[in-house]
């Protein structure tokens, strides 16, 4: 069977997350919710997403697919469901595809939205979906308790070194190559992974739900609160709480991070602190893409959503609900805007745009610098994400 996870309406309002990747590339938890179904079925997947999208995403076609909603997190059950589906079948829970078996001829009609002769499967389970980015803060709890069991199940943790202090040890799971330092590893409210080579360093305070993926770093006095993640190489510092960081970006220095969700490549520069709550204790507002307008998270708790390659200088402020797209360095003092477009440089003087080709040069500069490959693949999308967010620009 060959096994392909598709976008779904959620891509729009995933956004600025979603501008440099499909919805399944999300890092949700320890793992991308690709990742999560490409272990529980033993197999690779493929992607049906944006055409810009494509050439780094590429879709495999079979003769025989399903697709998989890239928006939906596996269950047992979901599993045992799609398992069920024959051809032209597809399971749909209240306005949601979630999943459909189709040949090879009907993959083009399906991803141009056309369903005729499908037959619907109504389902009613619990999903664990992300409709917009603030559900990967409040879905981060179960995300991590679901990716612990995935990664853990069947096998044995290295010894915790004699040197940290731990609480609910059981639930601690160390794996090959990492480095623990004299830290404090408290699993009593969730458990705790630390990926291969990575490294908890001196004086460190983690308490669960927490994961570290491959190569990242928790420097020396951070203090870290549960539910959080990191992707691999990341590396955090200061006060994090309940906050995902995406793979290769950086938050070493003093400041706090609560309540967010920070994309791949970005750098948040020492004294960067970001409110999480309203001071009239009222739900959290929040740009919306799709809306064009800002709209009710329902989150009483949410500080900053960062598009990937996104900067901030040195005691940058974000108030609450803040959203910043991809590719923007924000600095200055004072608050920063509640939406911040992508391709800007500037503050709260005023931005201006920030041209492409000195965007493509940083950004090659920063993946030489962690020995990744720039490659014209990855030139060809940012260059797109450009194109396609430039008229947003509001300077």
């Amino acid at each position: 069977m060959n096994y392909i996870l598709f976008d779904d309406y959620s891509r729009n309002n995933l956004l600025p997350l979603t501008f440099t990747r499909p919805v399944c590339d999300l890092q949700f938890g320890i793992l991308s919710i690709r990742e999560k179904w490409e272990r529980v079925l033993n197999t690779t997947t493929s992607t049906l997403t944006e055409d810009y999208l494509g050439e780094k995403f590429p879709i495999v076609k079979g003769n025989n697919n399903i697709l998989i909603n890239g928006s939906i997190s596996p269950s047992s059950e979901l599993l045992r469901l799609i398992g069920t589906l024959k051809a032209n079948q597809a399971l749909v829970s209240k306005d949601s595809i979630v999943a459909l078996h189709v040949s090879g001829d009907d993959l083009e009609k399906i991803g141009e939205g056309d369903t005729e002769g499908i037959e619907e499967i109504m389902i009613d389970i619990p999903l664990l979906k992300l409709n917009y980015p603030w559900d990967i803060v409040s879905g981060c709890q179960a995300a991590i308790e679901y990716d612990y069991e995935l990664l853990t199940n069947g096998r044995k943790s290295m010894p915790i070194p004699p040197h940290v202090r731990v609480v609910n040890p059981d639930r601690i799971f160390i794996e090959q190559g990492a480095i623990v330092d004299s830290a404090i590893l408290n699993a009593s409210e969730g458990p705790i992974y630390i990926g291969p080579g990575a490294r908890v360093m001196d004086g460190a305070m983690i308490r669960g739900a927490f994961g570290m993926a491959e190569g990242s770093t928790v420097k020396m006095g951070a203090v870290v609160y549960g539910p959080t993640a990191i992707g691999s190489f990341a590396k955090i510092g200061g006060e994090v709480e309940n906050s995902v960081l995406f793979a290769y970006s950086n938050k070493p220095h003093p400041g706090y991070l609560g309540h967010s969700v920070i994309g791949q490549w970005c750098n948040l520069a020492s004294g960067t602190t970001v409110a999480n709550l309203n001071n009239t204790y009222r739900t959290v507002r929040a740009w919306n893409y799709t809306q064009q307008k800002f709209i009710d998270t329902g989150m009483q708790f949410l500080g900053l959503i960062m598009g990937d390659h996104s900067k901030t200088g040195i005691l940058t402020m974000f108030n609450t609900g803040t959203i910043v797209g991809v590719n923007s360095n924000v600095f200055g003092s004072g608050y920063q805007r509640n939406f911040v477009p992508s391709f800007v440089w500037g503050g709260t003087g005023g931005y201006t745009s920030f041209d492409i080709k000195k965007a493509l040069e940083t950004a090659s500069y920063v993946y030489k610098r962690r020995d990744y490959d720039f490659d014209a693949v990855e030139r060809k999308l940012l260059t797109s994400v450009y194109e396609i967010t430039f008229n947003n620009i509001r300077l």
